[in-house]
């Protein structure tokens, strides 16, 4: 039985790219530990279990199955604190992602990113997703890696859809999570785009239109409809 840290920030998180890697790993059998700022409660962005522009954009049935799930669970309940992550302590990290301005938190964590930085030189596996990643670029942790992350034409797409009734809701900063992951490789071409996805997920037994980015003990994956082959794939690590 291994045991997984996942941070996460207060509030605005990423239902699906949280719920169903935390489903999966709990159901094989290991244990998921989450970790806050200050070991407060975290709450996901609530317009993705609601449904952004009219219930067409979200999360999907089952993932916010997983979720009410998850909300429920002891670990979920008493987080532990981010500056308490002991890297020797677990035995792979997971990042999930999100947009909402919630996320800044998470993203411009100084005290995550040295705790992520940490657990990288370990080897042991990570996996991160959407804007799970800029957690990592920001940390220095991937230097040498492959990835992939959340790209920039879907970065715009849901942004010119959705602006006129939620402003800059999916732009948490001025710059494309694509532009900030590939400035943080050693090598351009180690971002990997991955195929043209834009609202065709993947599911617990369909990977078709699901893709992530393999790299020795790390993984990352672009979006929700990612989460599921995402989860097989950290799943396989451990």
């Amino acid at each position: 039985m291994a045991r997984i840290v996942m941070p996460l920030p207060d509030q605005d998180y990423d239902p699906t790219e949280t719920a169903v890697p935390w489903k999966t790993l709990t159901e094989a059998g290991h244990d998921v530990v989450f970790a806050t700022e200050r070991g407060t409660v975290a709450a996901c962005d609530p317009l993705l279990i609601t449904g952004v522009m009219f219930g067409q954009l979200g999360a999907k049935e089952e993932p916010k199955k997983f979720y009410a799930e998850m909300i429920e669970s002891r670990p979920y309940q008493t987080p532990i604190m981010w500056d308490a992550i002991d890297p020797s302590a677990y035995d792979a990290l997971v990042l999930p992602g999100g947009h909402a301005p919630g996320m800044k938190q998470y993203l411009a964590g100084e005290t995550l990113h040295t705790k992520v930085a940490a657990f990288a030189r370990t080897g042991k596996p990570m996996a991160a997703i959407c804007h799970g990643v800029v957690v990592l670029a920001r940390a220095g942790a991937l230097k040498g890696r492959k990835t992939t992350c959340l790209p920039k034409y879907m970065e715009q797409v849901a942004y010119f859809i959705t602006a006129w009734k939620l402003g800059k809701y999916y732009r948490t900063y001025p710059a494309y999570v694509e532009d900030e992951v590939k400035a943080a490789l050693d090598d351009p071409s180690h971002f990997i785009r991955g195929p043209l996805h834009l609202m065709s997920h993947g599911t617990a037994t369909d990977d078709s239109n699901a893709f992530v980015v393999e790299d020795g003990t790390y993984v990352s994956a672009r979006w929700p409809g990612d989460a599921y082959l995402f989860a097989k794939k950290l799943l396989e690590r451990l």
